[in-house]
Order: structure tokens, then C-alpha cells, then sequence
């Protein structure tokens, strides 16, 4: 549940430098921020934490600025990207490389390693309202690689920028029903997503797909949705996808492969990820052979033995115990810490 980081009004707005982090000064990142003096004054900031990572929504009746300097950076050095959902107003952000402005329905990248100024106006009916998200940028990096130092601004018109909106709206707007777990796993959905977008923005435009891309996407996705059937042919495929067995070869000669080196590839890598990933109590390795489309468990290890230089029955026995060794390292005990008088309090 939502939870309110900081408002302000006329009687207590002059003291927005000190309230604007939140009570423990642990929100965003050091730098100066004031409120336009004006007929009316409100402003309401709410937080919703997931993890390392807050989504803040924020709405206000007059102008707010917020500037962070050298001297800021050298104070407090907390590398935070905050992604922005502009809904009224603008966004304008200025900088050593010049000015940019986030309109309504426009999203942005700001980051808080190099200087800038930020300026929240309000639209002609008086309102000013975002959603943002901080995030560590060693986090986004995951996703967003890029460097953006400088900020990025894109239109939200992009359906991936618009579809991560609305995760991240649903995120903060849960009333406590969802759990944990699964508010990470909708906040790392919605920045891959974003990821993706701000790529796809990079990229020249794509040229004309043409009908051999076509038709290969056609195979490659008929061979993903049967791979489990040992049945699978050239023929098979051919048919399902309206074109003679010899195009369907030159289309994955196009692709660089034969049908059974991609055939055979796709379910020896799938059996590897699946016998990493799962517990031999829950599934034996023949169902998972079966289950990548091998016509018995024989020819499975066989084949898996050939490609990855052991059987898959030991390829499970390491994993399992690489696994095990993982989380008895992850718990920490008294025998971890050197033998010096008071070592043992650490862990109190």
C-alpha cells in the first residue's frame, strides 16, 4: 500500500528542503528543492516501495524546482535513474548539453550523476502530475544499458512505454493483496519493457520485412510450438506452414542451420535448462527427454552426452549440488567470520 512521502501546503511549503526525502532523508538524492510561492499551495508525493526500487506519484498546484549540483554529486554520490510518466503539466530539464521538455504523455530518463535543473510546471487548469520511478542505475542497467547522463525524453505513444505504465500504475495502486514476490517480478516486467522500448527507439528503421523473413518467422514458430512431438519432420512442417520441403531448406540455409541441426539444438538446450532448473522429485529425466520431443530416454542421453561431454543424470547430480553449495555459502555462521574477540556479536 501506498504510503505518503511528503506534502506540503501553505502554512509548512518554505520547509520542503527538509521534508522532501521522506522522514529519514532516504528517498531520491541530495539537492536543492523549492516550491514557487503562490495563491495556492499543494502538493502530495506518495510512495510505493518495491525492493530498492519506489514508485512515486506526485501532483501539485503550483511549480516546484529541483536542482542538484557538483556539489551535491561530491556530498552524496547515490546513483539513481528516475524514469518519468509525465501526466499534466511539464517536465523541463536543463543541463550542461542544453534543454529538454516532457509534455503530457511523454516519458523520460533522468539520472542523478551530472548537474541539471528541474522545473515542474502546471497546465492551464493549475495541475502538475507525474508517476516516477527511482531506480539504482546498476539496476536499470540490466535493462536499459545505455548511458543517460544527459536524460532521454520519448513519447509514451510507444505501446511498450504505455503497456509499462499501467504495470507500474497496478503496482502502486495494490491495496497489499499482492505479494512481494510478485510486485518484483511486474517492476522487472515493466523496465525490461521499457528496455526494450527505449532500443527499439535507437534502431534505424527496419527495413521492409520480406516474404522469405516472413515465411521464416512462420517456420521457426511452428517448430517452437511442436518441438515436444517426436513426429516433427521437414514434412511436417512444410505442410503445416504451406511451402515444399525444399524452400523450407532454403529458408533455414537463410538462417545459417539445417532442420535437424536447429531441430536438435532447440530440445538439447531445453532438456539442459530444464534439468538445471527443476527438482528430481518433481520430474525424472525421461519425462523430461519426452518432454523435448525425444522418442526415448536412451537416445536422449546419448545425444546429450555427445553435445555437452556428460550424461544428463550427471549433469543434474552437479547442478543439484552446485545449488546446494550456493545456499550454504548465502548463511552466514559463526565459523564464517575470523576468530577476534567480539566477532561473534556481529551477528547479533
Amino acid at each position: 500500500m501506498a504510503e505518503t512521502l511528503f506534502s506540503l501546503n501553505k502554512r509548512n511549503y518554505r520547509d520542503c528542503q527538509n521534508v522532501f526525502r521522506g522522514e529519514r532523508q532516504q528517498e531520491y538524492y541530495r539537492g536543492d528543492f523549492w516550491v514557487e510561492d503562490a495563491s495556492t499551495i499543494d502538493v502530495r508525493s506518495e510512495r510505493k516501495t518495491v525492493g530498492a526500487i519506489s514508485i512515486i506519484k506526485q501532483r501539485s498546484a503550483t511549480n516546484l524546482f529541483f536542482r542538484r549540483t557538483r556539489q551535491h554529486i561530491r556530498e552524496d554520490a547515490t546513483d539513481l535513474s528516475i524514469l518519468w510518466f509525465v501526466k499534466h503539466g511539464k517536465l523541463a530539464f536543463s543541463n550542461q548539453c542544453g534543454n529538454k521538455v516532457a509534455q503530457p504523455g511523454d516519458f523520460a530518463i533522468t539520472r542523478s550523476m551530472s548537474p541539471f535543473l528541474i522545473e515542474c510546471q502546471t497546465d492551464k487548469d493549475g495541475v502538475h502530475e507525474f508517476m516516477h520511478v527511482t531506480v539504482p542505475t546498476h539496476i536499470l542497467r540490466a535493462h536499459v544499458p545505455q548511458d543517460f547522463s544527459t536524460g532521454l525524453f520519448m513519447e509514451l505513444r510507444r505501446p511498450e512505454l504505455a503497456i509499462a505504465e499501467n504495470i507500474l500504475t497496478d503496482v502502486f495502486e495494490d491495496d497489499g493483496s499482492l505479494g512481494e514476490d510478485s510486485a518484483r517480478v511486474l517492476v522487472e516486467t515493466a523496465l525490461a519493457i521499457i528496455g526494450n522500448a527505449v532500443r527499439a527507439s535507437e534502431e534505424a528503421a527496419p527495413s521492409r520485412q520480406t516474404i522469405a523473413d516472413r515465411r521464416l518467422q512462420e517456420v521457426l514458430r511452428f517448430i517452437e510450438v511442436h518441438l515436444s512431438d517426436p513426429r516433427l519432420s521437414t514434412a511436417m512442417v512444410a505442410k503445416g506452414c504451406g511451402i515444399s520441403p525444399r524452400y523450407l531448406s532454403f529458408l533455414l540455409r537463410l538462417k545459417g542451420t539445417s532442420f535437424s541441426e536447429l531441430v536438435w539444438e532447440q530440445r538439447l538446450g531445453k532438456a539442459k535448462e530444464w534439468l538445471a532448473t527443476s527438482d528430481p522429485r518433481d520430474i525424472s529425466i525421461s519425462e523430461i527427454a519426452y518432454g523435448v520431443g525425444f522418442k526415448s530416454p536412451a537416445h536422449f542421453s546419448r545425444m546429450f552426452k555427445r553435445v555437452f561431454g556428460t550424461n544428463p543424470r550427471e549433469f543434474r547430480c552437479e547442478c543439484v549440488e552446485n545449488a546446494a553449495l550456493s545456499a550454504s555459502h548465502a548463511e552466514p555462521t559463526d565459523e564464517s567470520f575470523p576468530d577476534y574477540p567480539g566477532a561473534s556479536e556481529l551477528l547479533q
